[in-house]
């Protein structure tokens, strides 16, 4: 029997295979949008009665800069027996007007990521656990990558 999927954090991001999304909150007083999301009050200075909404934040964002990790994060990550380097992607989503950190998608190589590059939110395993296969979001490239910034 194939593992159950489980989000590695609940509510950050829907299981959607075909369209996954990361979930946000939005101050409606000031417009501001929060990843991950808030509960129950505003954090933006002077805002002192609001509404925090739910919202899915833009699947697509640009490369705003990455690091490739050569060692293990401390716990809860589970890293790989033996340990594996990773890449970590700051995606500008332009809409929210906010960075997003995430892992790299899987295959692709980080010696071909490039500041501005167009990147999509697509799902991926963390690790499995028993029968749960715990996922959490990743950034992978779109097209052919070829979308950058001039200048940069």
């Amino acid at each position: 029997m194939a593992p159950t999927r489980v989000p590695a954090i609940e509510g950050w991001f829907t299981l959607d295979d075909e369209a996954p999304q990361l979930l946000g909150t939005r101050c409606s007083a000031s417009g501001t949008v929060f990843f991950p999301p808030q509960e129950g009050w505003s954090p933006v200075p002077g805002v002192t009665e609001t509404t925090l909404e739910p919202i899915a934040l833009s699947r697509r964002g640009k490369v705003w800069s990455w690091s490739v990790n050569h060692y293990a994060p401390p716990e809860p990550y589970v890293a790989p027996d033996p340990f594996v380097p990773y890449t970590v992607v700051a995606v500008e989503l332009a809409e929210e007007q906010i960075v997003i950190l995430g892992q790299l998608a899987d295959g692709v190589d980080p010696e071909d990521l490039r500041v501005g590059m167009e990147v999509e939110l697509v799902l991926g395993t963390l690790y499995i656990d028993g029968d749960e296969e715990v996922m959490i979001w990743k950034w992978e490239p779109v097209g052919d990558g070829a979308s950058t910034e001039e200048g940069v």
